[in-house]
């Protein structure tokens, strides 16, 4: 009794009499959404890999990659240490030098002296320069052992490395850079090549790891944009990295929105920046029609910068807002819109800090720039939010931070559920299956309270079928499917009607008793 996989059997010229059974795959593939949020930050650092998106998803994982937190602009372990204070827990972190960069290292001596090897950081950066390492006796007879210890990592620890001479500088290279089978794997904090040392290791004395640089002495806004291509630097290192939603660190130019806006477009993201600590909303709302972006893709702060408390260097700093818009978008559903959520870890702005609030007037006037901002007091009470809830767009169908989430989330739902479709032939059956996966899915939105008609409408509908696949287009090997979603109205208004006054008669259905 033959079994096959459905599609592999020709059922239309079978010869030999039996009984062919064919595994035919569930009609209905059910759906689950891409991940909304993965925050995507680019900036300097003083350790960690450069233009390779790495996964962060603690404060121990970001001191671990990137080092601590620096005074200084562009710092990705200050964004990083944000981020994860306001509930951005999934971040995607790239890093970017000026190509000045230089990794630490040190010589290994014998008792000659001479160099028997070289250890050289994993990464290039200054804490390079606080790695130490030291050869002392190994736990078996005639063996020696190699310690190389970081701050706040495990001590790395090569034990019971044999051989005398040459042949022992030889097995520790060996050691570090291909581990030891059976016992650990390579280094994660050096490299080593080999020396010209023949005689025993010195073991009395700690080496320390020196000359690392960060490579951030001429960084500019441009360097975090970085290039496209076959080699990818900053934001587009970024690409496939499913980063929803995208913080150039501290970067202010408006001639580089136009780029962000378009990366936004092409990969489903969400850009936040702002404008120059200390420009007024009448400022940054000419750089942004100069810049010539009108986009659901980019968002744009007020050059109204924002105050938090390092812990690790002792001060109060102003830091750049979309560091902590940016980290409250991703924080969120995407159904929801950045306007009066709380953002935590902010101490002030600049104009709460002069005690210079806003009126409602200039709320409007950012509003009709096409900007947002955060400050206190906020609609919901005296904390520290958004104001506006808007993205550069002019049209008001599309200019809500919850458009621009939704939009991105669905569109990249589907585009990354259908791929089984292509190369299939078009069939009634085929096109039911993937009707009803977009329903089921679609569904669970409603469901979830993610879409829908508040009024009793329907939420959504999909047209998978021969109205919308006429010959003319099947022949050609088109399908297509119509899809509509009713997306949720963001409250940007309330309005209140009271009527009040010793005349006021109030109907009531309740009769007295």
């Amino acid at each position: 009794m033959p079994v096959y996989q459905l599609g592999s059997l020709n059922t239309a010229a079978l010869q030999a009499p039996n009984i062919y059974v064919q595994i035919v795959s569930p009609k209905i593939r059910y759906i689950n959404g891409v991940p909304t949020d993965i925050y995507g930050l680019v900036g300097v650092a003083s350790w960690g890999p450069v233009n390779s998106p790495t996964l962060v998803g603690s404060p121990a994982d970001g001191q671990r990659f990137f080092g601590v937190q620096q005074v200084r602009k562009y710092d990705l372990a200050s964004a990083i240490a944000i981020g994860f204070q306001v509930g951005a827990f999934n971040q995607r972190i790239v890093r970017v030098t000026d190509g000045t960069d230089v990794a630490a290292s040190v010589a290994l001596l014998d008792t000659l002296p001479a160099t028997g090897a070289t250890l050289t950081g994993f990464y290039t950066g200054t804490v390079g320069n606080t790695i130490t390492a030291a050869v002392t006796s190994g736990s078996k007879a005639s063996t020696f052992k190699l310690t190389v210890t970081l701050p706040g990592y495990i001590s790395e620890v090569f034990d019971n490395i044999a051989g005398s001479g040459a042949t022992f500088w030889a097995n520790l290279v060996s050691a570090v850079n291909n581990g030891q089978s059976g016992l650990r794997g390579p280094s994660s904090l050096v490299v080593a090549t080999i020396g010209t040392g023949t005689a025993a290791p010195n073991v009395s004395t700690t080496f320390t790891l020196s000359g690392g640089t960060d490579g951030a002495t001429t960084i500019t806004d441009t360097t975090l944009i970085g290039q496209d291509g076959n080699i990818r630097k900053g934001m587009y290192a970024l690409r496939a990295s499913g980063a929803s939603v995208i913080n150039l660190v501290d970067v202010t130019d408006s001639t580089t929105w136009s780029g962000q806006n378009a990366y936004g477009l092409g990969e489903g993201a969400y850009m936040v920046c702002q404008g120059p600590a200390g420009a007024s909303y009448s400022t940054v709302s000419t750089s942004l029609n100069t810049a010539g972006v009108d986009s659901y893709a980019l968002k744009v702060l007020v050059g109204d910068w924002t105050y938090w408390q390092d812990t690790v260097n002792g001060q109060t700093r102003l830091m750049a807002p979309a560091s902590f818009m940016a980290a409250k978008i991703a924080s969120q559903a995407p159904h929801y819109s950045s306007l009066n959520k709380q953002i935590s870890g902010i101490v002030g702005t600049g104009r709460t800090q002069a005690n210079y609030p806003y009126s409602d007037s200039e709320i409007g006037a950012i509003v009709q720039a096409r900007m947002d901002v955060i400050t206190n007091p906020c609609p919901g009470g005296n904390y520290y939010g958004g104001r506006t809830g808007r993205n550069v767009s002019s049209n008001s169908a599309v200019n809500g931070d919850n458009y621009t989430r939704m939009t991105n989330f669905i569109s990249f739902t589907l585009a990354a559920s259908f791929g089984f479709v292509v190369g299939n032939n078009q069939t009634t059956t085929l096109r039911r299956s993937a009707k009803a996966s977009m329903d089921a899915f679609l569904s669970n939105l409603e469901f979830l309270g993610m879409i829908g008609d508040v009024n009793g409408g329907p939420a959504f509908s999909v047209q998978l079928d021969a109205a919308d696949n006429p010959d003319a287009r099947v022949a050609l090997g088109y399908m297509q499917a119509d899809v509509s979603v009713k997306y949720l109205s963001v409250i940007f208004d309330f309005i209140v009607n009271l009527e009040g006054g010793q005349s006021v008669v109030i109907q009531s259905s309740i009769r007295p008793a």
